[in-house]
């Protein structure tokens, strides 16, 4: 299980937003946000780049810390 922290999440719905684009990148199953610890926890079934994580969260509008 890996995890990020992920900055600008303020409500159920950044969760939502965060947890579907997480879910939109091939190789990565199980996500889970928590939006009281401010991070994302996931399974990479396949290597995912850090860079890839990071632009994906950008496009949702949030940001990786």
């Amino acid at each position: 299980m890996r995890v990020i922290k992920v900055k600008g999440m303020s409500c159920q719905h950044c969760v939502q937003a965060v947890k579907k684009a997480l879910s939109e990148i091939e190789g990565i199953e199980n996500v889970e946000v928590s939006l009281e610890k401010g991070e994302a926890s996931f399974e990479e079934v396949k290597p995912v780049e850090m860079e890839t994580i990071r632009k994906q969260i950008a496009k949702a509008g949030y940001e990786v810390e």
